[in-house]
C-alpha cells in the first residue's frame, strides 16, 4: 500500500535572535507555523530503501541518495525498506524548511508503518534543528536552536496565506553569520496573530544585505491588502497572511510572474 504525505511548508510567523552560542549556534525563539501545501511524498514497501525526486525543483538536489529524506530513512529503525518518491514543489535554501518538512513528513510515514522510536525527537533534531517542529507541522514556538518545542493553540488556522521567492537560494549559515549581534529580546505575549504582528524576524536585515531583492518582495506584499507581510526563515521567501482567499488570490496576481510563490492556508 502506497503512503502519501505532504511535506507542509513551515514558515516563522516570528523570529527573534537572542545571542551566539559558544558551539556556533545561535539562541533563538521562534513562532513556527505551517501552510497546507509544500512537497509530496510517496512511499511503498521496498526490500531495501531508495529515494527518487520530481518536480520543479528536483534538480537542485544534486544527489537524491545522499539528502536529507534518504538520511530520515537511515535514522529510524525498521524490519524492512521503503521507496519513496520526493515530488519537489518547494525551492531549496528558501526559509521553508523544506528538506526538514521532507524529514518530517518521513518520519510520519514512518509512524504510520512502524511507529517510531521514543528518542524520535533526538533522531530528528540530529538532521537539522527544524526537523522536530515539522515532525507534527502545528504552530508551536520554538527555543534553544529551535528544537525546545511550546504547543500553542492558534486563532490562525485556515488564514489564508502567499509563499513568494525571487528564485534566489540563501544559505542559512552566512544569513546568521551577518547577524548584528543585537538580541532581539523574547517573543512578545498573547496569541498567535498578537505575537506574529507584534514581533520581528532579525535575519530580515542581513538576508537583505545579501540578496536585495528580498526588499522588493517584501515591498510588493506589503502594497496588497495583506494584515502582515514578512520573511520567514533566514530568507529569501516572503510570506503574506490575508482575512480572505480572495485578497490572497489578487495579490497572486499582482506579483510579477518570474517569482515563485505559492497559494495555501495555515495548519
Amino acid at each position: 500500500m502506497n503512503v502519501r504525505e505532504t511535506a507542509y511548508a513551515k514558515i516563522n510567523l516570528a523570529l527573534h535572535v537572542r545571542r551566539r552560542r559558544e558551539d556556533g549556534y545561535h539562541e533563538l525563539e521562534t513562532l513556527f507555523a505551517f501552510v497546507d501545501a509544500g512537497d509530496v511524498l510517496t512511499s511503498r514497501h521496498a526490500e531495501t530503501d531508495s529515494v527518487q525526486v520530481l518536480g520543479e525543483f528536483a534538480s537542485a538536489l544534486d544527489n537524491p541518495f545522499d539528502n536529507i529524506v534518504a538520511r530520515a530513512l537511515g535514522a529510524l529503525p525498521r524490519a524492512d525498506g521503503l521507496a519513496v518518491t520526493l515530488e519537489k514543489n518547494l525551492p531549496v535554501a528558501a526559509g521553508l524548511g523544506g528538506g526538514s518538512a521532507d524529514a518530517g513528513a518521513v518520519f510520519r510515514i514512518v509512524r504510520e508503518r512502524h511507529g517510531l522510536p521514543d528518542d524520535w525527537r533526538t533522531r530528528a533534531a540530529r538532521l537539522g534543528a527544524d526537523v522536530p517542529a515539522c515532525v507534527d507541522s502545528v504552530t508551536c514556538i520554538g527555543r534553544g536552536t529551535g528544537t525546545e518545542l511550546e504547543p500553542v493553540e492558534s486563532d490562525l488556522i485556515g488564514m489564508p496565506v502567499l509563499l513568494v521567492n525571487p528564485r534566489v537560494p540563501l544559505a542559512t549559515g552566512p544569513v546568521f553569520a551577518a547577524w548584528s549581534g543585537v538580541d532581539d529580546g523574547p517573543l512578545p505575549e498573547g496569541s498567535v496573530r498578537e505575537i506574529a504582528l507584534a514581533g520581528t524576524n532579525g535575519l530580515e536585515a542581513p538576508a537583505i544585505q545579501r540578496v536585495p531583492v528580498i526588499a522588493d518582495v517584501l515591498a510588493a506584499l506589503s502594497d496588497t491588502d495583506a494584515w502582515l507581510a514578512r520573511m520567514s526563515g533566514s530568507g529569501a521567501t516572503c510570506f503574506a497572511l490575508f482575512d480572505t482567499a480572495g485578497q490572497r488570490d489578487a495579490a497572486a496576481q499582482a506579483m510579477p510572474r518570474a517569482w515563485w510563490q505559492m497559494k495555501g492556508n495555515l495548519r
